[in-house]
């Protein structure tokens, strides 16, 4: 009988342990998926980080959340919408004062996925690896990469080599808690590889291989963590003579001196699924990153620039807008007797009287953005010419951005 009660109790005890292994082992999960969202510290990011985003270059490989294993990629891709998502309040235009951002000038592949069909890969992208989708969500057409590790997508273009020695990236990106962000990775000519990656805690570079390089750039606490979760955020990179610099909404988060390469093409992607995709939006390609528009003006009496964006359809102002539009204020602070006009034009599409309306539209929005800044409004005029002044055919998307623009005329 003592020996019953004894064995009893071992068994007791031995479930007891398994049960709290179990548990520890699901609190661990917990904090892995709940890092940021749980107020961990920055310490206890990196480590993370450093686990699911190792360094190594292509063959390097992220492992799902709170499983410290490659993520499995046997799923097909998503074809139904994806989960309902919280509405982000927009970045106020303020908040971007101080914004020295600058898009290049000559668009060299520009995509907001409108004219794809819901449920269908975007006409105007590759895919290498993986599965992908184009889906609405929170409202407008994204691109989700639902199933790969790596889940790779390239834009389409004519020539493999595109990027020169100033150019600028710029995309929306959406990242679910549980989810991982996009990778962004520049290739040379010769294979060599250099990638950018963001986080909820980090903006992160790896260098080519032949140097080793690596640097990361923590986000303010503003952004970090729980604040860029379940969010749309703007990414931008700019490189210019082999210095990279990256941003995330009005902060920029990392400055890479010297990358020790010429990057030539781009590819995107990292791990998605259909519970946690990849999310993506208006992803712009532009040359001449290097070019201060204001010399143009001063030399030629006038500058087109693609850098001010606004929401589709409409005569609402991007904040990552406040780049160019910071330039212009200052530089007429230090000319007091410049007087500026403000013309917008569109591309064709929609209707003639529409287009009209919406670049006179546009360009009174870029006016009251620059008297906000201080510029008195009696040196500021404004002309809207509709898709009436192409300069380039509206047959492409690219070429449709080229046509969406402001120009700024000495008077």
């Amino acid at each position: 009988m003592k020996k019953i009660v004894l064995l009893s109790s071992l068994l007791l005890l031995s479930v007891s342990s398994l049960r709290a292994q179990f548990n520890v082992g699901g609190m661990l999960k917990d904090k892995v998926n709940n890092r940021a969202s749980n107020a961990v510290s920055h310490s206890m990011d990196q480590a993370l980080d450093s686990v699911q985003y190792g360094h190594g270059g292509k063959d390097r490989k992220q492992t799902s959340p709170g499983t410290g294993t490659p993520s499995a990629t046997s799923q097909p891709a998503s074809q139904g919408n994806p989960p309902a998502v919280a509405q982000n309040d927009p970045s106020s235009v303020k908040a971007y004062q101080n914004y020295d951002f600058r898009a290049g000038d000559k668009i060299i592949f520009d995509d907001n996925f409108a004219t794809d069909a819901d449920g269908e890969f975007p006409a105007h992208w590759d895919l290498q690896s993986g599965q992908a989708v184009i889906n609405k969500f929170d409202g407008s057409p994204s691109f989700l990469l639902t199933d790969g590790n790596y889940c790779i997508v390239q834009p389409r273009m004519k020539s493999k080599s595109y990027l020169t020695r100033n150019f600028s990236v710029e995309y929306d990106t959406y990242q679910q808690s549980g989810a991982y962000g996009m990778m962004i990775f520049f290739k040379d000519s010769l294979g060599e590889s250099m990638d950018v990656y963001c986080s909820a805690s980090s903006a992160d570079w790896n260098g080519p291989s032949t140097t080793g390089k690596r640097l990361s750039g923590t986000l303010p606490q503003e952004l970090a963590g729980s604040n860029y979760y379940n969010h749309w955020h703007h990414l931008a990179i700019v490189f210019k003579n082999d210095q990279l610099k990256v941003y995330v909404d009005q902060y920029r988060v990392l400055t890479v001196p010297h990358c020790d390469m010429n990057p030539a093409f781009l590819t995107c992607g990292g791990i998605g699924n259909q519970t946690n995709p990849i999310i993506f939006k208006n992803f712009r390609v532009a040359d001449g990153a290097s070019m201060n528009m204001l010399d143009e003006l001063y030399t030629s009496g006038h500058f087109v620039t693609h850098g001010i964006h606004f929401d589709v359809n409409s005569a609402t102002l991007k904040p990552e807008s406040m780049g160019v539009i910071n330039d212009v204020v200052n530089y007429m602070k230090l000319h007091a007797d410049l007087k500026l006009e403000i013309d917008g034009h569109t591309d064709s599409d929609g209707g003639d009287e529409l287009n009209q309306e919406l670049s006179e539209q546009r360009a009174a929005s870029v006016k009251e953005a620059i008297v906000s800044g201080g510029i008195d409004a009696t040196r500021l005029s404004t002309k809207g010419y509709g898709a009436s002044k192409p300069i380039a055919a509206n047959d492409t998307p690219e070429n449709k951005a080229q046509n969406r623009r402001v120009e700024f005329i000495k008077q």
